[in-house]
Formats: structure tokens, C-alpha cells, sequence
């Protein structure tokens, strides 16, 4: 049966926007003609997240296209590994499932790194000939981002096997290199990883691209490189993507990729160099299955009222408009829950730490960004355990291995602000153990027992009432749709923001305080880590 759709057609490629009319056959586009006049609403390829862990939004894709198709996204470049970290291949295969009847194409990646590093406890391991695997299945588009560059410049053996089994088989390999910049840069670069989304200056974007790198800005919950990046949207449209990396359930709500068009279009840059970045250069460079809107194509597109607000009327996938009004025609449905979680409740006296003679390694966390600084002090002892220091904001934080029983690990960090309580979160990048921030151990113990009592979440204690959200999809996801999801998180936030946070996303910034391959100071299960030597501090 043939559709033919009218409307002025954005043709980004070749830069000029006009009256035509589409014609659509199964799902495919049959031809795309000029005609004098059309309904006043504009059709544009939709816009692609180029580098996503949809596992961040605390939904499972299905959940996640739901929302998202409202906002224009046809596809993203998924990162499994947040799950594949709790649960192994397993948990790629659950999320390549769950996304078959989400319309939304979802293009998941082999993720290379699981676990992430050595010095932590991950639920699970993913070697290189697993990663061969993956790779040859046609479900799988990527290898997902490279986050062991150390590994990289050592020539780590088993690093480089996962890297030739993607070049073997024609997919590109991600990358990941906070602050790498030189001949180290390019070292890393030459092994034939293509993108970087860790930029957080301008000048180490453009030296990545000086050696052939392309650059994916990006702006998530936590992590906003937006202003650092954005003139490349001028200098440097053919070699620039945009991502989210990570997008809380709230936010999720109010947009995607498309407030990155909106926001772009307000500091005046280019339309049709905005939208190439937005719509065509993620499918190019991943091979998609999607479409850009030229004949031969799948019907993947989307119209928008018009090209200030884009306002989105309607997104098509294979041919068929999603959505109903503001209403996406995807069916509420349940969802399966896989887990990993075998830890036992925890005491107050488990979070004791002794005072030494030296001063402390402490965190300071940095609002809006992954990287931290590191400071040092001696924070205040009783009867020798040493105690958190409110007014220097010196507060507890806490490593739980969810995995097995373990020792605790203990620290202190700075920038969270509590006056009083304690949060903690299942959610931590990327071993996902349970890690809590508090003022006090018994706060901190409680709200660490909420999350083994509820089998992961996230969880927030006061002075006399506490907040606790489930995710029972390996500690990360919830089964349950995004406005109650999303409703939820927004009410624990402002919760933790009433204990005294000052952070925009205390929980997204508490859940990257344990990823050891940014710099300059985080926490594993192990430890307090030194994320510039690569090493424990002793």
C-alpha cells in the first residue's frame, strides 16, 4: 500500500529546504519529488543520540522509546555496559530483546570494557573472544567505547584482540580519553578508534580532530561539555556528533537531542550544519539501519510545525507515525527482571574509619562534571575514629561490593554539601556496587540497607523520614513506565537537595564517584584510587 506525504522537505545534504511530496511503500521510501506547493510543516530526517547508556535513564529501552520517539530520536548508539557490568552478556542479549518492539532503532555495541578496570568487583567479565562473538552478530554495530586508554598506550594484549575483532568485521571502535592530548592522543587514535565523547575543553577536541578523531559533544544529566564544544558546530560540522552518555528519567521527560537543535539554533549557528550533526553524521559514521530521508531509504523521519521551536508533529519508523497526537502508540507493557545482587545488610560500625597521623586523600566532586580534584586534610577524631567536618564540608563516603560480601570501603569527599543523612545509590558507574555519601554512619548504614532490601535503587535518609527509589532491573532499571519513574527520581532529588546538596544532580554526579577511568580521585570497592597513576594510594 502506498502513503504519500506532503510538506516542505529539509534536505540537509544538499542545504536548501522545498515543497515535496514523499511516497512510501512497506516501510521504504519510494521517491521524493519537488512539487509548487505543500502544507506549511517541515520533514527532516530525526535525530540520532550518538552515544548513549540507556541503562542511565533508569528504564529499559522499550520505557525509553516511549518517550523519546515524542521528541523526534529515530535511533541512538547504545553502550550496554552498564548491565553487561551487573550481569554479563546476559544482560546485552535482555536489552537487545527489549528494545525489538520499541520501534525506536536501537544500534547496541560489544562494550569492551567489563569490567571497566582491574581494581574493582564487577558482577561479571567480558573477555576478547566473547567480544568476538558479540561483534559477529548482526545485532550488534559496534565495539563500545575504549575506556582503558591506559591499557591502549600499553599495548595491553587482549585490549588490542577486542580492537582488531570490531576492524575484522568492518564496525567501528568508540572511544574514551578523558584529557589524553599529544602523541599519546594519537598513539590511541592510530589503533583505529574513531570518537571521543570526554572532551571537556575545546582545545583537546580539536587536537583529537587534528589526528582524525571525531568529536561527540555531549550533554547529559551530569556531564555538560556543550559550552566548552559547541563552536565546532561552525569549524568542524562534518567531524561533530551530539550525545546524551547519560540522561536521568527527569529529564528525559523535558527533551533530547532535540533541545541541542533548538539550543544551537539560538546561538545562531548554521541550520542545515546543526542538523548534519543532529540527523546524518551518526548514521554515516555507524552505519545505521536507519534512514536520512533519500530514496531507498527505511521511513524514518520526522515533521516538526516548524524550524525554531521543532515542535515535533510526528516521527516515523519504517513508514508508520508513532505517535498520536503528544502521545507515543507504544502499548504500556511488564517487563522480565534480571538481577545481581548478593550482599547482606550492613551495621553502623561497618563505616567506621580510624584516624591516622597523615592527612586524607579526599574526593572533591565537581558539579557538572565527571573528572574531580583532589585535596588533602585531616578530617576532625574522636576517641580516634575519624569524623565528618560539615563546615568544610569533609563528608563519609562508602563502597559497598554488592556481589559478594567484602570489606567496606571508606573515604571522604567534599563537595556534596549534606548537613545531614546520607544518600546511596545501586547506580555506580561502572562495576555498579553500592555507593552512599553522609554526614553520619548510622544514616549512612540505613540508607545502604534500604538498597539491599530493595535489591538496588536509589535511597535518601533525613533526620526523621527517607525516600527510596526501586530499580529491580539489575540494581539500574525500573520496570515501570517514564512519568512514574521520572516522578519519582524528581521527588528523591529535591529530597537530597533539601539535605543540604547544592549539586544539579547529586545522584548522577554520586553514581561517576566510583569510575576509575576518569581522573583525578575516585572509589572502588578496593579503595581510594588514584585515577591519573592508575593505582591504589597506599
Amino acid at each position: 500500500m502506498l502513503k504519500k506525504l506532503q510538506g516542505h522537505i529539509v534536505d540537509i545534504e544538499e542545504r536548501r529546504t522545498y515543497p515535496a511530496e514523499l511516497v512510501i511503500k512497506e516501510g521504504i521510501i519510494q521517491s521524493k519529488r519537488e512539487i509548487s506547493s505543500a502544507p506549511l510543516r517541515y520533514i527532516l530526517p530525526g535525530f540520532i543520540d550518538a552515544h548513549i547508556h540507556i541503562e542511565s535513564s533508569m528504564l529499559v529501552p522499550y520505557e525509553f522509546a516511549r518517550v523519546a520517539l515524542k521528541h523526534g530520536t529515530i535511533a541512538t548508539v547504545s553502550d550496554p555496559h552498564e548491565i553487561a557490568n551487573v550481569v554479563g552478556i546476559e544482560g546485552v542479549h535482555y536489552m537487545i530483546k527489549n528494545a525489538r518492539e520499541a520501534k525506536l532503532k536501537f544500534h547496541f555495541g560489544a562494550p569492551s570494557c567489563v569490567p571497566a578496570t582491574s581494581f574493582e568487583s564487577a558482577g561479571a567479565a567480558i573477555n576478547a573472544e566473547a567480544i568476538k562473538e558479540l561483534l559477529a552478530s548482526p545485532d550488534i554495530h559496534y565495539l563500545s567505547e575504549m575506556m582503558n586508554y591506559p591499557g591502549v598506550l600499553a599495548e595491553d594484549k587482549e585490549i588490542f584482540s577486542k580492537i582488531q575483532y570490531a576492524k575484522d568485521v568492518g564496525k567501528p571502535v568508540d572511544g574514551h580519553a578523558p584529557g589524553l592530548r599529544g602523541p599519546s592522543a594519537k598513539k590511541y587514535i592510530d589503533v583505529g578508534i574513531s570518537t571521543d565523547h570526554e572532551c571537556f575543553t575545546l582545545e583537546e577536541a580539536l587536537d583529537k580532530i587534528k589526528y582524525g578523531m571525531k568529536i561527540i559533544v555531549r550533554e547529559g544529566s551530569a556531564a555538560k561539555n556543550y559550552n566548552a564544544l559547541h563552536s565546532l558546530i561552525a569549524t568542524n560540522p562534518a567531524t561533530t556528533m551530539f550525545c546524551s552518555d547519560d540522561k536521568h528519567p527527569d529529564d528525559l521527560l523535558l527533551g533530547h537531542i532535540n533541545e541541542l537543535v533548538v539550543r544551537s539554533l539560538a546561538l545562531e549557528y548554521d541550520l542545515y550544519d546543526i542538523l548534519q550533526i543532529a540527523c546524518i553524521n551518526p548514521q554515516k559514521h555507524y552505519n545505521l539501519t536507519s534512514g536520512i530521508l533519500n530514496v531507498g531509504d527505511p521511513a524514518d523521519f520526522i515533521i516538526v510545525k516548524d524550524l525554531e521551536s521543532f515542535e515535533v508533529i510526528s516521527t516515523y519508523i519504517d513508514g508508520t507515525d508513532t505517535l498520536d497526537g503528544n502521545q507515543c502508540i507504544l502499548p504500556e507493557k511488564s517487563h522480565t527482571i534480571i538481577n545481581n545482587f548478593n550482599t547482606k545488610f550492613v551495621s553502623t560500625e561497618d563505616f567506621i574509619i580510624h584516624s591516622k597521623e597523615e592527612a586524607s586523600h579526599v574526593i572533591k566532586a565537581i558539579d557538572g562534571e565527571l573528572i574531580t580534584e583532589k585535596i588533602s586534610c585531616r578530617p576532625p577524631s574522636i576517641d580516634g575514629i575519624a569524623t565528618t567536618d560539615l563546615e568544610n564540608d569533609i563528608l563519609k563516603i562508602a563502597v559497598v561490593n554488592r556481589y559478594k560480601e567484602a570489606p567496606i570501603a571508606l573515604g571522604f569527599i567534599n563537595g556534596f554539601g549534606l548537613h545531614t543523612g546520607a544518600i546511596a545509590s545501586s547506580v555506580a558507574h561502572d562495576s555498579h556496587n553500592i555507593i552512599a555519601v553522609g554526614v553520619d554512619d548510622d544514616s549512612i548504614a540505613h540508607a545502604v540497607n534500604l538498597l539491599v532490601q530493595s535489591q538496588g535503587g536509589l535511597s535518601a535518609i533525613g533526620q526523621d523520614t527517607s525516600h527510596h527509589l526501586p530499580l529491580p532491573i539489575a540494581g539500574l532499571m525500573s520496570d515501570l513506565p517514564c512519568a512514574q519513574v521520572g516522578g519519582k527520581y524528581a521527588e528523591i532529588d529535591e529530597f537530597a537537595k533539601s539535605l543540604g546538596s547544592m549539586l544539579k544532580a547529586p545522584y548522577m554526579t554520586l553514581s561517576f564517584m566510583a569510575l576509575l577511568v576518569i581522573p583525578k580521585i575516585k572509589i572502588s570497592d578496593k579503595g581510594m584510587f588514584d585515577a591519573e597513576a592508575f593505582e591504589f594510594y597506599k
